[in-house]
């Protein structure tokens, strides 16, 4: 039974997983947009909106609030944005592309 289970594991331990999500999360920040599987994507899409929130307060770094708040508007949530772009060639783990709504993407 799932009495009490909350989130996603991923198969890694708590250590673990806050490295992934830290990363990721890093990565959505800088770039505007992120290529990764539908089940990291869905697991950080609440932690994305809940950093946006707070730095609406304020109290986050200088990028968040001078570059990325003003594009956002008066939106309380639904930040981000997930599009399914196919399964990877290796495992066929359905891949998505995660990008911040308004944000431009940079192209390499």
């Amino acid at each position: 039974m799932r009495h009490r289970v909350y989130g996603k594991h991923l198969g890694r331990d708590i250590d673990q997983r806050q490295a992934l999500f830290k990363t990721l999360v890093r990565s959505l920040f800088l770039h505007g947009t992120i290529q990764t599987s539908e089940t990291k994507a869905k697991a950080i899409k609440g932690l994305v909106d809940k950093i946006i929130n707070s730095a609406k307060k304020k109290n986050t770094q200088d990028k968040l609030v001078r570059v990325i708040l003003p594009k956002l508007g008066d939106r309380t949530s639904g930040f981000t944005s997930i599009v399914r772009i196919g399964p990877r060639q290796g495992d066929q783990t359905t891949m998505v592309k995660m990008s911040l709504i308004g944000a431009e993407v940079h192209k390499k």
